[in-house]
């Protein structure tokens, strides 16, 4: 773990100013994480909304993404938990996302292939990669995985939080593992050359999915629970099992880091060294769960949160250590800035241009080569 004089040297680096230490063009794509303006959830009224996922994106979004420096972003559409029927609720959602690439197609383009990603950057536009946080929507129906597939679908979670028909989450006492379902689903999206994502699920569905699934396989954003022991964080075996698939890992800005809830970019650096230390430099990345735009009143948005976190709890859907007094995101590591932050912290931990390149988005697209092509 870090110590506290290494944190203090954190702190002082993050006060001098983002430091971006990467190549000239850097790629940096995000495995989880979201083109919303989330000023906007403020003073809205509680409850679920049809198109939450796509009510908060707006100009301020996209610009303040672009500013960041983001080639890449994995976003979440589709059903991941509520009162909504999971697949109408999907197909709304990806119809919808359409029209805002296609509304933006200036600064947006739709991600199907890995080398997509590499283009997006050097066509000055932010890839956007559909990707599910549930899977639910497929059920019975193994003709929906090339339904989706051909709308752009590149990522499918198979579970979030809580047991389903295809295994168990994270927040799931009984651990079970993948049922039959599941491992036929696993099967549908290697066919499909889909990505398998393993966040939020449980200890046991994780690894029977990584045994079951013929392709690499990824956990796209998540913690080390050898540093903290929180369901949401993933066992040394689980990451172990990912790498060893030839998939990837992304370390996400969540509150699971640290103990207390409260994590700090120290912790963000401290999870990916363990991450690397466990997996090797080729498979582990970010997926910060969370979006780059700067929030503009604090307070406010921590009541807004608060009022969700309570929504969630309310649902049987919050994981152990969310609180109404936390936040998606890293206090010291936010806004448009953030990835150069991190960047120049772990230059300064003495990790090599190679290394950190990698972690910021090289190893996605490499694993993304070994799964669409």
């Amino acid at each position: 773990m870090i110590s506290r004089r290494q944190t203090l040297g954190f702190a002082a680096a993050l006060a001098a100013g983002p430091a971006l230490a990467l190549t000239e063009k850097p790629i940096i794509v995000n495995a989880l994480g979201g083109l919303s303006n989330p000023n906007l959830q403020i003073g809205r009224p509680p409850g679920p909304a049809a198109d939450t996922a796509v009510i908060d994106f707006d100009a301020r979004a996209l610009s303040d993404a672009k500013a960041s420096g983001l080639t890449a972003v994995n976003i979440t559409l589709g059903y991941v938990a509520g009162p909504h029927e999971p697949y109408a609720y999907t197909l709304k959602t990806l119809d919808v996302w359409d029209k805002v690439i296609a509304d933006n197609s200036g600064d947006l383009v739709l991600v199907r292939k890995a080398g997509d990603i590499a283009k997006a950057g050097a066509d000055r536009k932010i890839g956007v990669i559909y990707g599910f946080q549930n899977a639910v929507q497929i059920g019975e129906r193994f003709e929906r995985i090339d339904e989706f597939a051909a709308r752009g679908v590149r990522i499918v979670q198979l579970t979030y939080n809580l047991p389903t028909i295809l295994g168990d989450g994270s927040m799931a006492p009984e651990n079970r593992g993948l049922t039959p379902l599941g491992r036929e689903v696993v099967a549908g999206l290697n066919r499909a050359r889909l990505m398998v994502d393993l966040s939020h699920s449980g200890e046991r569905t994780c690894l029977d999915a990584i045994a079951a699934s013929k392709a690499p396989v990824s956990v796209n954003h998540t913690g080390c629970r050898a540093l903290t022991d929180l369901p949401r964080n993933k066992t040394d075996a689980e990451l172990r099992g990912v790498a060893e698939k030839g998939g990837f890992v992304g370390i996400y800005f969540m509150p699971f880091l640290n103990p207390t809830s409260q994590a700090s970019a120290a912790d963000v650096v401290a999870h990916i060294e363990h991450a690397l230390k466990v997996c090797g430099e080729d498979h582990v990345g970010i997926g910060t769960d969370g979006s780059v735009a700067t929030i503009d009143d604090m307070e406010a948005y921590k009541a807004a949160l608060a009022q969700e976190h309570e929504e969630r709890k309310a649902a049987g859907i919050a994981a152990r250590g969310e609180r109404a007094d936390t936040q998606p995101f890293v206090m010291d590591l936010r806004g448009p800035d953030q990835f150069r932050k991190l960047a120049g912290l772990l230059a300064a931990r003495g990790h090599s241009q190679r290394v950190i390149d990698k972690v910021m988005g090289r190893n996605f697209i490499s694993y993304a080569e070994r799964v669409w092509g």
